[in-house]
């Protein structure tokens, strides 16, 4: 698994370990090294406080390949040397092309033009980096928040000036001049897929408060997965929320209008909403479905026809 940024000191072609530490550019080795043990004790399979199999996996992810190469740049002396000319260097750049930064984030805003920015930058920072870690599910756009943060800091403290803000968005066009857009299938990422399969067995057994906690902790892999997206619909749907499960069902489908999983619980939410819940020759005399393949469960997972 990989993990990219567009943010901040990252669009410059440069890994912000700083951000990815939840630390200041500024910060001393002890304070670095203290953080990183922090974070590494949550994120760490042994130590971590997450329930779910899939946040652990993910918690773990992000210490292999994040957190634990970040501080690999710090804990050696000539490394850190290195680092810090690459930072004095990339200082430079960021100067040259300041008429070209947006930010997007108020803070780094307000770091831009504000004249006491050193203290905003400072109590801004900790109030990310307390979060940063905390809900896994909000870190890698914390440490996007966080990469802004500091090309804001590392601007004003290379005297480039205040930056001008973010104009307002262009117009899109009218709906009828933009090209449709063709649907590229995705490699399925096994982490997901063996989460999936996970689901459908708590779902099978109707434990759909696990089954949705094992699918948002897929979608934390990939956000895009129009199967994951329409198993939480039909569990939203077993649970009575319907307004939640049309929005999974609605999602599904704009990533792959032809989900089977999605047209299927999109059908029964129409039923639901029709009343057209009659019974059939999968259904007993009290309307409850068979566990034997057929009905509601068994047409969500392709259960045995006649």
């Amino acid at each position: 698994m990989s993990f990219t940024f567009k943010q901040g000191l990252f669009q410059f072609d440069f890994t912000d370990h700083h951000a990815i530490l939840g630390v200041s550019l500024d910060a001393e080795f002890g304070e670095i090294r203290k953080r990183y043990m922090r974070v590494a004790r949550r994120l760490h399979p042994d130590t971590s406080p997450f329930e779910s199999e899939t946040d652990k996996e993910f918690a773990n992810q992000l210490l292999s390949k994040l957190v634990s190469p970040a501080y690999n740049k710090f804990s050696k002396e000539s490394d850190r040397a290195e680092l810090f000319v690459v930072l004095k260097n990339l200082s430079n750049t960021v100067s040259q092309q300041r008429s070209q930064i947006k930010f997007t984030t108020d803070a780094a805003k307000k770091i831009a033009k504000a004249g006491d920015y050193q203290n905003i930058y400072k109590e801004t920072l900790k109030e990310l980096s307390d979060r940063e870690y905390e809900s896994i599910d909000k870190t890698l756009d914390i440490i996007g928040e966080i990469s802004e943060l500091n090309l804001a800091y590392l601007l004003r403290k290379t005297g480039s000036g205040v930056v001008k803000p973010s104009p307002p968005p262009t117009p899109k066009p009218p709906s009828d001049s933009v090209k449709p857009t063709t649907i590229k299938p995705s490699t399925k990422n096994p982490l997901v897929e063996q989460a999936c399969n996970r689901a459908k067995t708590l779902i099978s057994n109707k434990n759909y408060v696990k089954a949705i906690s094992e699918l948002k902790g897929a979608l934390k892999f990939e956000q895009n997965d129009s199967l994951c997206h329409a198993l939480l619909g039909f569990c939203y749907f077993q649970q009575k929320q319907g307004t939640m499960a049309k929005i999974e069902v609605k999602k599904a489908l704009s990533l792959n209008p032809q989900e089977p999983k999605a047209l299927e619980v999109k059908k029964l939410l129409e039923q639901a909403a029709t009343g057209n819940n009659k019974p059939s020759k999968t259904t007993g005399k009290k309307g409850t479905k068979s566990d034997k393949g057929g009905g509601l469960f068994g047409g969500i997972f392709g259960g045995n026809k006649k």
